[in-house]
């Protein structure tokens, strides 16, 4: 871990998550990989008890909005990764970059912001026009309160 960085884990904060594709790479491009890798989440999601708020599946990086119940965030993404990686890696070396960001979120206002960010993730890229026309992230959940492919626990 760099000096001085601080982690905050299981204090009931959210976590907003972000770790990429080995060197950046769209190993997440195609809806196979995307549907996968949702399977992956929701496993992991029961098995670690982890809470989700939110989630987007981009073709190159994924962003969380989690805190894990009763196990280290880093050995959730742990789990993750490498269950992730072992579907999902194919031809490649390598599937994801070794590291994660996160980012503890404590009020209301900046929970918001990172749940518009992650739904509209898709739209600032250019991948589809609306939030709601790209499949692989919680914003339906949202709009319409029906539960997807993976579980999410609403505000």
């Amino acid at each position: 871990m760099p000096r001085g960085l601080e982690r905050r884990q299981n204090t009931g904060q959210l976590h907003f998550i972000t770790f990429s594709c080995y060197s950046r790479l769209p190993y997440l491009a195609s809806d196979k990989s995307k549907d996968t890798l949702e399977q992956v989440i929701e496993r992991t999601r029961r098995t670690h008890k982890f809470i989700l708020r939110a989630y987007v599946l981009m073709p190159e990086h994924i962003h969380l909005l989690s805190e894990p119940e009763h196990h280290q965030l880093s050995s959730t993404i742990r789990v993750l990764k490498g269950e992730s990686s072992r579907l999902l890696k194919g031809t490649h070396e390598k599937f994801w970059q070794p590291r994660y960001y996160d980012f503890n979120v404590f009020t209301t206002p900046k929970l918001v912001e990172k749940i518009r960010y992650i739904h509209r993730n898709p739209v600032t890229r250019g991948l589809v026009p609306r939030p709601e026309d790209y499949k692989w992230s919680s914003f339906h959940h949202y709009a319409t309160g029906n539960q997807g492919p993976v579980e999410i626990e609403s505000l």
